[in-house]
């Protein structure tokens, strides 16, 4: 290094440290507080966008009906969504406890979430709409909010069977006649599922799962096939490869509404499990503000409103005008099972496991 340029350098880390230490003296980095023209502040870098990482277990069609309506409203943020099964996103969410990779959990039933927020995985947040969401459709801590209600009914081919040919209730699905025509979404991977399966149990008797494993057994014996993915599940049904399954109502008219499926749903007799599907910010998330500009906008009573009359959703806000529904929804008549839902809860995971390991399969042997 010549001696040129030695001074050089050394007179420009004299005035290098010189800044630093009046920076340090007038308090803008310090104290964490910003003056305009400021900036010095991660917050709000100029032409940055602002991040938010959803996981989700809803239907394709609803994540491409709100995303782009979020995207629009808040266009400089970057939103990435990852599409799950229910049971999946918490699976997932608990693997990343540690450090959590999601901010906002986006489709989740009761029981996944009353689990989840009981092992530390949801942050407390309290949102705007928090007082017109009915007590037994959240989190006494404000750590998951029901988003709508999702009657789990009995779905048919149309096209196949005629709604008269159709079981009327739960226990029709044991006669011998649908025998291998019943096709089912996977239990485990699917939080649907597993509400289903766990209140067909719980439906028998709670306190002797026993009846409701010999049920459950009868029912796999005319269960042709458990299908891998809800597209599995539609595709084999549309080709009649089974008729008969079991699924919630709003992906049912989503399918027979909007893809034009060959779907229809019977509502049981005695009653269908209500299953509250939920969200929750994933405790310890990244982009908690983002999270939030999502948690009032997914529940903005204009959006909830326009999702019934649009893809079916049936709201959880009690300050909606039943005026502005939907004529379907205003002629459905919801007669829930009754069901001790901090039970299922706490059941659901052994009663699944034995499912698993000891039914499934094995029905007809």
């Amino acid at each position: 290094m010549t001696k040129k340029k030695a001074t050089t350098w050394l007179t420009g880390a004299v005035l290098s440290m010189a800044m630093l230490t009046v920076t340090a003296c007038g308090g803008s980095a310090s104290d964490g507080s910003q003056k305009p023209g400021d900036k010095s502040s991660d917050a709000s870098k100029p032409g940055e966008k602002q991040k938010l990482v959803i996981y989700t277990a809803r239907d394709k069609n609803v994540v491409e009906e709100i995303i782009p309506k979020f995207k629009e409203q808040n266009p400089g943020m970057d939103v990435e969504v990852l599409t799950m099964g229910a049971q999946q996103v918490l699976e997932r969410v608990r693997g990343e406890k540690a450090n959590p990779q999601a901010d906002f959990w986006w489709g989740g039933t009761q029981s996944a979430l009353m689990t989840a927020a009981n092992e530390g995985l949801l942050e407390s947040v309290k949102p705007s709409f928090a007082d017109k969401i009915p007590a037994m459709y959240k989190d006494s801590q404000d750590r998951w909010y029901g988003e709508m209600l999702l009657p789990e009914v009995i779905m048919y081919n149309s096209k196949a069977l005629k709604k008269e040919d159709a079981p009327k209730d739960w226990d029709d699905l044991l006669d011998a006649k649908y025998k291998g025509k019943i096709i089912i979404r996977g239990v485990l991977a699917s939080g649907t599922m597993r509400t289903i399966y766990s209140s067909l149990i719980y439906r028998q008797d709670a306190n002797d799962p026993k009846k409701g494993y010999d049920w459950l057994k009868k029912l796999d014996a005319n269960t042709k096939e458990y299908a891998q993915d809800p597209t599995n599940l539609y595709l084999k049904l549309a080709r009649e490869e089974g008729t008969l399954s079991l699924w919630n109502l709003q992906d049912i008219m989503i399918q027979k509404e909007l893809q034009k499926q060959p779907f229809d749903f019977i509502y049981p007799a005695s009653g269908a499990p209500i299953l509250v599907d939920g969200v929750g910010v994933v405790k310890g998330a990244k982009n908690m503000e983002a999270a939030k500009k999502f948690y009032e906008f997914l529940f903005d009573s204009k959006l909830r409103v326009e999702l019934a009359e649009k893809l079916y959703q049936i709201p959880t806000r009690t300050d909606i005008n039943k005026d502005t529904l939907p004529a379907w929804l205003k002629g459905l008549e919801l007669k829930p099972l009754n069901i001790d839902w901090a039970v299922m809860a706490q059941k659901e995971k052994e009663w699944m496991q034995h499912w698993d390991e000891n039914i499934k399969g094995k029905g007809s042997k």
